[in-house]
């Protein structure tokens, strides 16, 4: 997401490289290209013309210090306009509830945005980083297959699914769900509710009834940010009948220009709380505005990278595999632990564009998420007695472990030489990392 408007980006501060100072003509010259990018970008054009026309005024009213140049000052100020224009502040979840009355959440979109799925998301995120107990709601009794959607997420997640078979009455079924939160001491309830594949007044009406029978604390819109402009709009509908207090965005790991992101938070004027990244029920991140203008600016995310691995990293294993580093133990098993891990954290190539420099570097490349199964299928064609005992590995073995995995054995061999490179490079470290503690220690004794 966002490859394209942050290469055009990158083309604009160009025209001020080698400039001793902003000038009106070099200024309007940089933001016409600014506003194009935008524009291609699938911006708001009012939203487009009134970013670039405030960047204008902020550049001509600031005294460049000699040394800052020019273009670095234009990045600034256009880093932080967009931080402002996707809403400035990361917007918290409104969850007041506790046990006995639990925080309501109402789930709105039109079919496809990937509601449902979000629902389950949501509850996933909830359970597991917020400590709640949710009770997800099936409250599409226009679409039976919704009902059994959101009773396998809820399985996949842990997180009981309140379904009445054959009802017919959505707000009855929402107030139901409710009572059995309060009788099984839940403290969310995630609401899912109807969608069509167009706004049509029986589905407005049928959410707005919902609405104002269980009276949520948060009403959450579902959109889908590959639709672009379509999806703006279909925000402001929604929220002129709904009055949501936040947006989530689903599928900006997908080939989305990014005009929704930039637009949504102006028209509507309700913050972006959330977004989906991935597939993977735990492809939901908060919105951060100022991460997010750091990656359209070619900048990384790094904060929200370290983030992700400590939430898929245990501090007591991390320990356990250190000490297995510094005796020389590391082994297969553990090495097979790690790509499980790494897996979890997300899109691959949406983890790569978070490391500043790389996402434009590998804009090109095609990283495949399967770009693992090789790996894991020859470490799964090994004995436990192998993956733990690298050193055993001799031909028979490797023949064997290749025809198992359905490899050539060159990709065996190579994989085991990759290994035992990597063993020694890590004992190398840990080595050095040890070394300087002691130094520095003995220092401090001095």
């Amino acid at each position: 997401m966002f490859e394209n408007l942050s290469e055009r980006l990158e083309r604009s501060w160009k025209i001020l490289k080698g400039e001793g100072k902003i000038t009106e003509i070099n200024v309007a010259e940089t933001l016409k290209d600014v506003r194009r990018a935008l524009l291609d970008a699938d911006v708001n054009y009012k939203v487009a013309k009134t970013f670039t026309d405030t960047v204008k005024q902020k550049a001509l009213g600031q005294n460049v210090l000699t040394a800052v140049k020019p273009q670095q000052l234009m990045v600034k100020i256009v880093h932080d306009e967009l931080a402002e224009l996707m809403g400035g502040e990361t917007a918290e979840l409104n969850l007041p509830g506790r046990i006995g009355e639990p925080s309501i959440i109402l789930m709105a979109g039109l079919n496809g945005s990937g509601k449902t799925t979000m629902s389950g998301k949501l509850a996933k995120m909830l359970k597991e980083k917020k400590h709640k107990s949710p009770l997800l709601a099936a409250c599409d009794t226009f679409r039976p297959a919704a009902m059994e959607q959101l009773r396998v997420l809820g399985e996949q997640v842990g997180v009981p699914v309140y379904i009445e078979e054959g009802a017919t009455d959505p707000v009855q079924v929402a107030l139901n769900a409710i009572r059995e939160a309060r009788s099984k001491a839940h403290d969310v309830v995630i609401v899912d509710t109807a969608g069509r594949l167009a706004i049509d007044e029986e589905l407005m009406q049928q959410i707005s009834d919902i609405k104002n029978a269980i009276n949520p604390h948060e009403i959450l819109f579902v959109v889908d940010a590959m639709t672009g402009q379509d999806a703006v709009n279909t925000a402001k509908e929604f929220n002129e009948r709904l009055d949501y207090t936040g947006v989530i965005l689903t599928k900006l790991d997908g080939d989305t220009r990014g005009g929704a992101a930039l637009s949504i938070r102006t028209v509507v004027n309700k913050p972006i709380k959330f977004v989906g990244t991935g597939e993977k029920m735990e492809a939901i991140d908060p919105f951060h505005p100022a991460r997010m203008a750091d990656r359209i600016l070619g900048m990384g995310d790094i904060v929200s990278l370290v983030e992700r691995a400590q939430e898929q990293f245990d501090e007591a294993e991390a320990k356990k595999l250190e000490a297995k580093i510094r005796k020389n133990k590391f082994d297969f098993s553990d090495f097979y632990n790690q790509i499980q891990q790494i897996k979890k954290m997300g899109n691959l190539k949406d983890l790569a564009s978070m490391i500043p420099g790389v996402g434009k570097a590998l804009k090109d490349v095609d990283i495949d998420d399967n770009a693992f199964k090789g790996i894991e299928a020859i470490i799964q064609s090994m004995t436990p007695y192998e993956r733990e005992h690298p050193e055993c590995l001799n031909t028979s073995r490797r023949h064997r472990i290749a025809k198992g995995a359905g490899v050539e054995l060159q990709q065996v061999n190579r994989l085991i030489k990759q290994f035992d490179q990597t063993r020694k490079m890590m004992k190398m470290m840990t080595d050095k990392s040890k070394m300087a503690q002691m130094a520095s220690m003995m220092k401090g004794r001095m």
